[in-house]
């Protein structure tokens, strides 16, 4: 189906991957020499498998996948909602189903992983561990697998940082050790961009012939490509076609974006045709969507104009994703009529359009400055929404703060908290208004708000905003201020990222001796969206 055919922005785009790689522990020294900071003392959650390495980690508990009897489904989706709708969330997940057995029902293992999977799709990670600990404190019930041992790791790290992930992956025994834990930890380092520790686990992973396939090279692909480093983007591609490795999609999708950013459109159709020849490997909306946000980028807009065209016929099988990135392309590039029709086009196919369908409409009319059809349109969800997104609200939010409306995003925010929760994201967006007016106190008061929220531990504070604090209080000659900026450093769990606090005017201080004199310009476009989603695609999988 043609929708019609225009220019997109660039906007990354989402695979099906499923993440079973693997990945190793390795010795990093840490090295933090910051006078304000200690390096942070980790007491994380871990759950141990109770099982000797004699025993199978796959037996009985693990048929339960098989067996999804009639009602399983009502059954997760009731022990979700009341996980979901605690009016306490302090008791946590243990004590509903602690409650839920106690009314005499029974779960199975399929039923609490398929909880697990909803709680992680919506950032709920601590209560998505707190379930795993259910299950491992009843041994002679469930078995533990190296793929829940791969996604409690995930877990931990989200929620305990990489040192709790580290001790989590010492202490599991050796039959659970296989590449899908492996690769759980490389995901971690990558996602927190420990370069260092990722390189090093890869070579453990080849020695361990845990890396004979695309999945580990496409995730330090992705880490590559947040670091602008495209030469070893080019590197690990002909790495893999040396030992014959085959690339998947996502390895060409990879390589194109990053030949397109280089500005060598030549080389990016050059990886496009390797792409065409490769029978086992078929193009979809994605490769053609990136393709026309790299010719923009390269101001080819007629190419942009064709793949944007190939974009549209090629959605299928009702898939809502295509639409999104269409939206956030016209609005990028001011295509008002063209979001407008896309929006038509959703509503006329989807009987029932989700939250990230008004996230990313809504997203289009802010780039536009069209504040006046954003608030429309978040009435509209506000009044048929099943739950709460704080997302959609932080974009109106962050409209009224860029615009240095303060009040106004004030009163928008006690709204929002009549309506539904808000996350870390929005006390951020908050305290940016507050900076913008020196308001240092306030700032700081959001900052801890916003670690306090559930999902704080996916949160990291912008680097932007952490440093134009920091220089308002030099300038002010606020010593306690900026010792309790030191402390939101030092809570948001990101000591551990050399490239975030490179970013860090008192970091670059503190280290010069150690040759981090000054911040590469490479980047400059670290809050930049497009590798991260690449990476984020891969982890939300796992």
């Amino acid at each position: 189906m043609l929708l019609h055919p225009t220019i997109s922005q660039y906007q990354p785009h989402p695979q099906s991957i499923s993440l079973s790689f693997p990945s190793n522990s390795l010795n990093f020294t840490y090295g933090f020499r910051i006078s304000p900071f200690k390096k942070p003392q980790f007491n994380p959650f871990i759950i141990k498998n109770s099982y000797s390495s004699s025993q199978s980690p796959v037996s009985r508990g693990n048929n339960s996948y098989d067996e999804k009897r009639r009602g399983t489904s009502v059954t997760w989706k009731a022990i979700y909602k009341r996980i979901n709708l605690m009016g306490n969330p302090e008791k946590g997940a243990i004590e509903v189903l602690n409650q839920w057995e106690n009314e005499g029902k029974k779960v199975s293992k399929w039923e609490l992983s398929r909880v697990v999977k909803e709680l992680r799709k919506y950032g709920r990670h601590k209560l998505a561990l707190e379930i795993y600990k259910w299950m491992n404190n009843r041994p002679e019930r469930f078995r533990i697998s190296s793929s829940d041992a791969a996604i409690q790791l995930d877990l931990v790290s989200k929620v305990h940082g990489i040192s709790g992930a580290e001790e989590y992956f010492k202490n599991l025994p050796n039959n659970l050790l296989d590449k899908r834990v492996y690769g759980s930890l490389l995901n971690a380092y990558v996602r927190a961009r420990m370069l260092e520790k990722a390189e090093s686990l890869l070579v453990e992973m080849k020695n361990k012939d845990y890396a004979s396939h695309a999945l580990p090279y496409n995730v330090m692909m992705t880490l590559y490509m947040n670091l602008k480093n495209q030469e070893k983007v080019e590197s690990l591609v002909s790495e893999m076609m040396e030992n014959n490795i085959d690339l998947d999609l996502y390895s060409y999708n990879i390589w194109i974006s990053s030949r397109g950013y280089q500005g060598s459109t030549e080389k990016m159709e050059e990886a496009f045709e390797k792409l065409k020849l490769d029978a086992s490997v078929n193009p979809d909306w994605t490769t053609y969507s990136t393709m026309a946000t790299l010719y923009i980028k390269n101001q080819e807009l007629e190419k942009a104009d064709d793949s944007l065209r190939k974009v549209e016929t090629l959605i299928t099988n009702r898939d809502r994703i295509p639409y999104h990135y269409l939206l956030s392309h016209y609005g990028g590039l001011g295509k008002k009529e063209e979001v407008k029709r896309i929006w038509e086009s959703y509503k006329t196919i989807f009987s029932y359009v989700p939250n990230n369908g008004y996230q990313a409409v809504i997203s289009s009319f802010i780039r536009m400055d069209d504040i006046e059809e954003s608030e429309l349109l978040y009435e509209e969800w506000v009044s048929s929404k099943s739950t709460y997104d704080p997302r959609i609200g932080n974009l109106l939010l962050g409209w009224y703060v860029k615009n240095g409306l303060t009040e106004k995003a004030e009163s928008f925010l006690t709204e929002m908290l009549k309506v539904g929760k808000p996350n870390s994201g929005t006390w951020e967006i908050v305290a940016e208004g507050y900076i913008k007016e020196h308001r240092v106190s306030d700032a700081l008061s959001c900052f801890e708000k916003a670690l306090s929220d559930e999902g704080s531990s996916f949160w990291r504070p912008k680097p932007a905003n952490i440093s134009v604090l920091y220089d308002i209080c030099e300038q002010q000659k606020d010593e306690k201020s900026k010792e309790a900026l030191f402390e939101v450093v030092r809570k948001s769990n990101v000591l551990e990222d050399d490239v975030y606090m490179s970013l860090l005017p008192f970091y670059k201080q503190s280290n010069s001796e150690n040759g981090l004199q000054k911040v590469k310009e490479s980047m400059d476009g670290y809050e930049e969206e497009g590798a991260d989603m690449l990476l984020n695609e891969l982890q939300a999988s796992i």
